[in-house]
């Protein structure tokens, strides 16, 4: 069980040691998100770039 708010953030770096991580800026700051088609889309926070 979470004991506060911070623990249900997840860690953007857990995301860049797992390999998430943008090919453009190379910032682990990766957010995963729905695509048009139900498919796995990434957009990073750190410089906008999107990807699937």
């Amino acid at each position: 069980m979470r004991t506060s708010i911070l623990d249900a953030i997840e860690d953007p770096s857990r995301r860049a040691r797992a390999g998430i991580v943008c090919p453009s800026c190379g910032s682990g700051h990766v957010a995963q998100v729905l695509g048009d088609n139900g498919g796995v889309s990434y957009v990073c926070t750190a410089c906008g770039h999107s990807w699937s």
